[in-house]
């Protein structure tokens, strides 16, 4: 991971905070795949178009068999992270791919709008749109409505477990929750974000960057951007928590965990030693990569295939 670091400090990348959002999704992008693993080759990868609350949003269906083989898959609905701002369906491509050729499940993995253009709460309007329409639209798409998940990475990982607030709250039983490095404070003021505000990554300057572009300061208390805001964890989809030591946003990740076990969830929690936020996005460099995928795969067919 220090080596990786390095090579990323001597490539002398602009951060993104000094960027344009423009800029910075483009870098993002270009950026993206450099330490991810090649594309797995999958039978079913179909781009999609679903009704969301500011027009149609675009997604991508990733299967890891066709429709004939497998007429009725367990699905999982997945958010790229990138801060609200960054970040897109070709930035995750990889880590989708991965997701469905580990679980056996399909995964959609869904563009919502990024800000500036589209602030708080747009992206978690579009993430309840999806959610909702999945669970109608399943069985046209070869998908089974009742074995569903939600899952997300950093940014993304925030709209999963705010998805699964809202799912508990219209009734729609979920199969589990995969929060890989999520953000579910008000506030970037836990100890892990002074120790890791620089050298790591997730700067304290990009994540004050993304955050002044995505919220308001007097709406940071909203549940739906600081889940561990919400009034209540009770009764929630099982989760899958996996978190790096060296991010900013581990304690946080902590502290939702112990929430959601406080109030009877069950958790499983995954922390990777001596890697940083994103790292599950370096399966070419880092093996904990490889570990947190094996894991996620294997947390996502316990709750999609192996239970009732």
């Amino acid at each position: 991971m220090a080596g990786v670091l390095e090579r990323i400090h001597r490539a002398h990348r602009p951060p993104f905070h000094s960027l344009t959002p423009k800029q910075a999704r483009i870098a993002y992008l270009m950026g993206a795949e450099i330490l991810d693993l090649p594309r797995a080759a999958l039978p079913r990868v179909e781009n999609l178009r679903l009704p969301g609350p500011g027009g149609e949003l675009a997604a991508r269906l990733y299967a890891p068999q066709t429709r004939e083989e497998a007429p009725l898959l367990p699905a999982l609905l997945y958010f790229h992270g990138g801060g609200f701002t960054i970040g897109s369906l070709e930035t995750h491509d990889s880590l989708c791919r991965q997701l469905a050729l580990r679980s056996g499940a399909a995964v959609v993995a869904l563009d919502y709008r990024l800000a500036p253009d589209h602030r708080f709460p747009a992206a978690v309007d579009d993430s309840w749109a999806a959610l909702s329409w999945l669970a109608e639209a399943a069985e046209g798409l070869g998908l089974d409505r009742r074995r569903l998940a939600v899952g997300g990475d950093s940014a993304g990982g925030t709209l999963a477990a705010v998805a699964a607030l809202h799912a508990r709250d219209i009734g729609l039983p979920l199969a589990l929750q995969l929060l890989i490095t999520p953000g579910t404070t008000a506030h970037a003021d836990t100890p892990s974000h002074k120790l890791f505000a620089n050298g790591f990554l997730l700067d304290a300057a990009n994540i004050a960057w993304f955050f002044d572009h995505y919220i308001e300061h007097h709406h940071k208390r909203d549940w739906r951007f600081a889940p561990l805001e919400a009034e209540s964890f009770d009764e929630l989809a099982p989760t899958c928590l996996v978190l790096a030591e060296c991010d900013p946003l581990v304690d946080e990740g902590v502290a939702y965990a112990d929430a959601l076990r406080a109030a009877g969830n069950a958790v499983q929690l995954e922390l990777y030693r001596g890697v940083t936020h994103d790292f599950i996005k370096m399966g070419r460099q880092i093996p904990e990569a490889l570990q947190a995928l094996e894991a996620c795969g294997l947390a996502l067919k316990q709750a999609l295939f192996d239970k009732p």
